[in-house]
């Protein structure tokens, strides 16, 4: 019969005020038990004002241990209850010699005496007991209790007895199963309600997870048909550079031909992989991660598809226009011949962010900003506020990691947050070669310096 390992009982461990709302019931009923019970047992079965105030306290602190310690309370209460009816039983005998002269029906009337073996105070500590044993026991041991209960009732009452006395012993059986069943059930209750949240918080872990590695895949898969690329390209030109050297040597054939044969292999493997990460469902446009189309033509997620690129811009923007947003382009600076995944990434952050326009801002202004700095680009899509009610999104919730993962992967920066003035704004630094900000640097995500 082992109690939980719980620090507060299940049902009041959530709301701090209600907690202290027990412990002030409990206690109030802990002072009414002594005072109220000391003063009934001493006038129901004359017992001495000390020996009753001290049945009564023992019962009074059986109840407020119950609230940290319940089985040790529970021992203590049927203890004392046991004791004080003993007790009690020798109190009645006399007071049935005292009374044996009467006779007649009024006397037997008259001879009915208190109630035994539980009296009302003990009684109701004895149930508190049993209720707050309930909250924190295994419902095994809350049956184990109830059952140690009856049957030492039952042998109080049935084996040993009392005379004159009102017998109480199968109703504070029915009373007692009464509180162990209110108490196992609110334990069940709260239990079920924990296991509930776990799994709820275990379900929303892994669906950020499970996002996680999906959008992680697809920026492996889009990054691959560009490392494809570069492949094919060195073996093409391994294979057509003896061509234009005049009387090549054979061992500059054997290198190049060595190159254009690595290249192969590796163009080879890559499509394997490329079949392991290619998704079922290609052809989603959820899954490419243009839910409302702003793609271009031909930039969809076909597997010969070429890759888009900020040259693309212009056309994507159009795309957004269409749609019903009206955004503002600025570009400053000079392109400087980025990585084909440095763009890459650029066109996915600036398609994303103007689909979460479309989703959460229909109708608001939007404005794109491009720069080229000398170490990478800077990105800024700002929006105002909706003009057009806001309609359920069919896309998955993942954009802000997507857009995250891309700059983080380049060792560059995103942050996305309210607008002071309403809306949303977006901002990334993409480094040109995939390094870090450089020191001393103002981060055009952030602002400020890098250390």
């Amino acid at each position: 019969m082992g109690e939980s390992p719980s620090s507060q009982s299940p049902p009041f461990s959530k709301y701090r005020w209600l907690r202290l709302l027990t412990y002030l019931l409990v206690g109030y009923l802990a002072l009414g038990i002594t005072l109220a019970g000391a003063e009934e047992l001493s006038d129901s079965y004359g017992f001495a004002p000390a020996v009753a105030f001290l049945s009564t306290f023992l019962q009074a602190v059986a109840v407020v241990v119950a609230l940290r310690r319940p089985v040790p309370a529970w021992a203590l209460s049927l203890t004392t209850a046991v004791a004080t009816a003993l007790l009690a039983r020798q109190q009645l005998a006399q007071l049935r010699l005292v009374q044996q002269p009467q006779r007649g029906p009024a006397a037997a009337v008259h001879h009915i005496g208190p109630n035994w073996p539980w009296s009302t105070p003990v009684l109701l500590a004895h149930m508190t007991v049993l209720l707050l044993l309930a909250l924190r026991v295994r419902v095994r041991g809350t049956v184990a209790a109830l059952g140690v209960t009856a049957v030492v009732t039952l042998v109080v009452e049935g084996g040993i007895g009392a005379q004159a006395y009102s017998p109480t012993g199968y109703t504070a059986v029915g009373l007692f199963a009464v509180a162990a069943v209110i108490g196992a059930a609110l334990r069940d209750r709260s239990e079920a309600r924990a296991e509930l949240v776990q799994q709820t918080t275990i379900t929303a872990e892994e669906r950020a997870r499970r996002a996680l590695l999906e959008e992680r895949s697809r920026i492996a898969r889009e990054l691959h048909d560009v490392v494809a690329h570069h492949m094919s390209v060195i073996s093409i030109q391994a294979q057509v550079a003896p061509h234009l050297v005049d009387n090549p040597s054979q061992e500059l054939r054997e290198n190049l031909a060595g190159i254009r044969n690595n290249a192969l292999e590796a163009l080879t493997e890559l499509r394997r992989v490329l079949g392991v990460l290619r998704s079922e469902n290609a052809d989603d446009p959820d899954e490419a991660g243009d839910p409302y189309g702003l793609s271009a033509p031909g930039a969809g997620p076909a597997p010969d598809a070429p890759q888009p690129n900020l040259a693309r811009l212009d056309t994507l923007i159009e795309n957004t226009r269409a749609a019903g947003l009206e955004v503002r382009k600025l570009i400053e600076g000079e392109p400087r011949g980025y990585p084909p995944g440095v763009e890459l990434s650029a066109y996915r952050i600036v398609q994303e962010a103007l689909s979460n326009v479309l989703r959460h801002a229909p109708g608001a202004t939007v404005r794109v900003d491009v720069v080229h700095l000398p170490d990478g680009i800077a990105l800024g899509i700002a929006n105002g506020r909706p003009r057009q009610p806001v309609q359920p999104s069919p896309g998955s919730g993942h954009g802000l990691l997507g857009m995250r993962e891309r700059a983080a992967m380049l060792g560059g920066s995103l942050t996305a947050a309210p607008h002071p003035h309403g809306g949303f704004m977006v901002t990334a630094f993409l480094p040109s070669g995939g390094a870090p900000v450089p020191p001393g640097h103002p981060d055009p995500a952030t602002g400020e310096q890098t250390p």
